[in-house]
């Protein structure tokens, strides 16, 4: 743990430099993120479907 006596080195010239490809991805990302969701959706809910279908008793 620190007893805050400690000397820490700042840097003050950072600049942080946001580059045309960077701002980009966030938002491919999140895209991609959203498609592979509703990819998983839709198979939970076949899933889903597939076991009603498979619990109901046809013998009425």
């Amino acid at each position: 743990m620190s007893t805050g006596k400690e000397q820490l080195d700042v840097e003050d010239d950072f600049v942080a430099v946001e580059s045309d490809e960077n701002a980009q991805l966030p938002a491919e990302s999140a895209k991609t993120n959203l498609s592979k969701r509703r990819t998983i959706d839709n198979l939970l809910e076949e899933r889903r479907l597939q076991k009603q279908l498979a619990d109901y008793d046809f013998d009425l």
